[in-house]
């Protein structure tokens, strides 16, 4: 057994760094950056570019790891290399033992100190590589499966597009009304927060937050917290189907309940009435939710009120057009869940490999 900083050559911010207003959408080069995408941007920029790959990138503050194996600048913030020694050849048998690492949560991160930790299994050159193509083959599949999840989201809002227009621009002239017409809409309830009363925690009653809407896509079907008898008489619970709108912190984000939950002041609830649908609306919404957290006043962190939401106005297409995007969305969403299902396998398999392998 070695150490990761046994292998390693350099722990550094090395490479000249690209400002996030300079990231162009398209260009010859990749930005890598420590958020969420591998890809954070593009530049057509010459000087600086990294060429001594492949590397590993490690983001200080969201501990997100990415592999290089392509000439690329680095981002803007919080980005490290590091670079092994040359006798640790495998860069991508690295990267995978870092990626089944404990990193810890803190600012401690950034000394890299919990490098020495973590022990890196000793392999002969072969094995490491065998180790490699097996998780390669994995990790393919699950990004073929997100990529066939993204390109049903994209058949869903054109199909929305192709029925109703451009809902930015009303391009199809269609009436329109705010959601206190079209049914009913009421802010969540929670007199008291949660982090700041335990003994409002730990009942049967699910409680959502505005984090369980932002990561969810049409459905929210799943809780992490729930309230106590105290917690429920300070809230109010919102029936199974209510459209939950996030309206702090993830702004404008919107999700189904599948089963009866409270939320807090942060979410509002809407029931549609019988001239539109709540289907109708999260996909409406899908399309300003950008708009509208742009818009959004940031104090400690961004939000908007129940009135700017009162004061949208929807479009309202016959119900029967309605209801007709609805079947297809729907029929769509069924293949979505044996699509989600086999992803999940998927994640679980090259858990289980990277345990296997790596401890």
């Amino acid at each position: 057994m070695s150490t990761f900083l046994d292998v390693l050559e350099d722990v550094t911010k090395r490479g000249t760094k690209i400002p996030f207003n300079q990231y162009l959408p398209n260009g010859k080069y990749p930005i890598i950056d420590q958020g969420q995408n591998k890809v954070a941007g593009y530049t057509d920029q010459e000087e600086g570019l990294f060429t001594e790959i492949p590397a590993i990138i490690f983001g200080d503050h969201t501990r997100i790891i990415k592999y290089v194996d392509e000439p690329c600048f680095l981002g803007a913030d919080g980005v490290k290399l590091l670079k092994a020694k040359s006798e640790c050849s495998n860069h991508k048998y690295l990267y995978y033992v870092l990626l089944n690492a404990k990193i810890p949560d803190t600012g401690y991160n950034r000394h890299f100190k919990w490098l020495k930790e973590i022990d890196i299994p000793i392999y002969d050159e072969k094995t490491q590589s065998n180790i490699v193509n097996e998780l390669d083959k994995i990790t393919y599949l699950i990004n073929k499966r997100k990529i066939q999840l993204e390109k049903l989201d994209e058949l869903v809002k054109a199909r929305f597009v192709e029925l109703f227009g451009d809902p930015v621009g009303n391009t199809k002239n269609l009436p329109k009304k705010t959601l206190p017409e079209l049914g009913e809409l009421g802010r969540g309830v929670s007199k008291h927060r949660p982090r700041n009363a335990p003994e409002l925690l730990g009942g049967k009653y699910p409680l959502i937050q505005t984090g369980e809407v932002a990561n969810a896509e049409l459905y929210i079907t799943s809780y992490e917290n729930t309230y106590s008898e105290i917690g429920f008489k300070q809230s109010k619970m919102w029936d199974a189907g209510t459209l939950c709108i996030t309206i702090a912190a993830n702004i404008a984000k919107t999700a189904i309940l599948t089963f009866d939950a409270c939320f807090p002041d942060s979410v509002v609830g809407f029931n549609a009435n019988e001239q539109t649908n709540n289907i109708f609306i999260h996909y409406w919404f899908s399309f300003f939710q950008a708009i509208l957290e742009a818009q959004a006043p940031e104090s400690a962190q961004k939000n908007i009120n129940l009135k700017v939401l009162s004061e949208l106005e929807v479009i309202v297409p016959p119900i029967e057009e309605q209801m007709k995007f609805v079947s297809f969305v729907k029929q769509t969403d069924k293949s979505k869940v044996e699509i989600q299902k086999s992803l999940e396998k998927l994640k679980l398999l090259k858990k289980a490999l990277l345990q296997k392998y790596f401890g």
